[in-house]
């Protein structure tokens, strides 16, 4: 049974923190980039490539992701070229959250492990 919900766990787990993240300036920032990115993304391929939202919301994810499964492409060279900006953007963004997301993550397991190791000073008088 807890092998089946270990995913669900991780997903809010990770919601939970990037949540708390949402309330940082520079995080929010980068969250409101991604989130306009992923926007006209999907309405530029909706339009100019006539493919579904979800179609082009997929398409904008994983292009954004780096993973480009190939199942779309663009056809058009507008959309060639948009998606060739799209993507210098758009991993710019995605590399600078994911580099202040691990900095947090380092930031908090330092915070942690230290809340968690007694003060020397304290076992001398205790």
């Amino acid at each position: 049974m807890i092998p089946i919900l270990a995913p669900f766990v991780l997903m809010w787990t990770f919601i939970r923190e990037l949540y708390d993240l949402f309330k940082s300036p520079q995080y929010r920032a980068i969250l409101y980039w991604m989130g306009l990115l992923l926007v006209t993304g999907t309405l530029f391929y909706n339009r100019v490539e006539g493919w579904g939202l979800l179609d082009s919301l997929y398409f904008s994810v994983v292009t954004l992701a780096i993973v480009g499964y190939g199942y779309l492409s663009p056809t058009t060279p507008a959309s060639k070229i948009f998606t060739i900006v799209y993507i210098l953007l758009g991993i710019s963004f995605f590399i600078s959250f994911v580099s202040l997301l691990a900095k947090e993550r380092q930031l908090m397991f330092k915070q942690r492990t230290h809340d968690n190791v007694s003060d020397p000073a304290d076992t001398e008088h205790g």
